[in-house]
Order: structure tokens, then sequence, then C-alpha cells
């Protein structure tokens, strides 16, 4: 089969695992690379440039954390979808933190991996014929996924780019955190509202005073035209 949806990297130290997911995401036409050591893996995704990586937490070498906090600071968006053995809350909150997209924990589902890095790769490539998006100084164009605040650009993952896209496409309704996961994500209960709060607040940490979204206690977020900030 020729692999046409592009080249994703594994980062898996147990071989078991990397065959499956290599199988199966070869099946659905993508073309695999798999490397079992992180300081490795972190040099072959500079390389080779995937469109998309799966990252084990628990790598020799350097572990997921470290690996994906290397490729954000330097300015490496390329998706990253965590897996783990670990289900704790703070494993889950310090991956989105990093700027992680997505997150799994062992065992999972194959298919429901294959299913999350399609997700996420339609996010990162746009709509075409989408409109811009403008709240006051805010602007987002989901054709190009570029968002810029008063005339500056703004990095985002394309979870956060996705989520405030989606938010800013009917300003002022609210939505809750399960109909969030279910429109941005695309599994309504994988994961706890935690998941939103976090992306939330990295998206307001970036925004700064451009931010549009508004907390609706107990109910869930919306996006409001935010004020131009006083010289």
């Amino acid at each position: 089969m020729e692999d046409s949806r592009g080249l994703v990297l594994i980062a898996e130290d147990e071989r078991a695992i990397a065959d499956i997911q290599r199988l199966y995401l070869s099946r659905a036409g993508f073309g695999v690379h798999v490397e079992s050591d992180g300081l490795v893996a972190l040099s072959q995704i500079r390389r080779l440039r995937p469109v998309a990586v799966i990252l084990d937490v628990g790598l020799p070498g350097m572990d997921g954390i470290e690996l994906c906090r290397s490729l954000r600071q330097a300015d490496d968006w390329t998706p990253v979808l965590f897996v783990t053995a670990r289900d704790e809350e703070v494993d889950r909150v310090l991956g989105l933190e990093l700027g992680a997209d997505d997150y799994l924990t062992k065992p999972f589902s194959p298919s429901e991996l294959v299913a999350r890095v399609k997700a996420v790769l339609r996010r990162t490539s746009g709509v075409p014929g989408s409109k811009r998006l403008v709240l006051g100084p805010l602007e987002v164009d989901p054709l190009h996924r570029t968002a810029r605040a008063n005339g500056a650009d703004v990095v985002l993952t394309a979870t956060e780019f996705d989520l405030l896209a989606f938010l800013m496409q009917q300003p002022g309704r609210v939505f809750s955190r399960e109909q969030l996961l279910s429109a941005v994500w695309g599994q309504a209960n994988y994961a706890a509202g935690r998941t939103v709060d976090v992306h939330i607040a990295q998206l307001r940490a970036k925004l700064g005073a451009y931010s549009p979204i508004v907390t609706s206690r107990g109910v869930g977020y919306s996006a409001a035209q935010p004020a131009v900030p006083q010289a």
C-alpha cells in the first residue's frame, strides 16, 4: 500500500506494543518509523519531520515528558499523542500543559489510536473555504491555521487552535465540557473535563488580554469579544 497519509514516528520501548501500532497505522496508509530510545527519537523527529508523533511517557534515554518539552521549546509543534501505562491526572495534565494534542492510557485499542491520529491531522490540515474568524483584536484563519492577537502571531497546538476556532464560530454560546470534548476531540467520554480546563488555561495564557474565552461557572465556556487593552 502506498503511504499517502505521511510518516508517523512512534517512540515506544515495548516492542510488542510498537509492532501493533506499526501494523494498524500501516494498514491505515501511514508510513511508520519506530524508535525505542527518547534521545534517538528526538533526533529522528528533527531529521524526518513526521506528520505526528506517538510518544510513550516512560522512555529510556529521555522520557516522553522531556522529549515533548524539547520539541515545544524549539518551536516544533508537530502533533504529539502521549501514551502511558499510568492514568494519574498529574501525568495527563502535565502532558497537555507541555503542548500534547491527545493522551491515551494503556491498554487501548489500536483502532482508537489510529482514529485519534487521524482526528489530530484533520485539525492540523485546516478546512478549505473556511472564513476568517474575528473577535475584536483576535483573528483566526481556519484555512491556514494561523492565529493573530492585535497583529502578533500566536503559536497554538492543533488542539488549542481547534478549540479556539470552535468557540469563535458561535460567539456568546456557552458549551459544556462534554460538548467541547465531543466537538473538538471527537470523543464525548474518553477524558475527564479537566482535559478541557487545561487547554482553556493554555489558550488564556497564550492570548493574554486578548483572550475571548469566558467561563460560565458550573456550565462551561464561551467566546466573547475581548476588550482592547488601553495603552
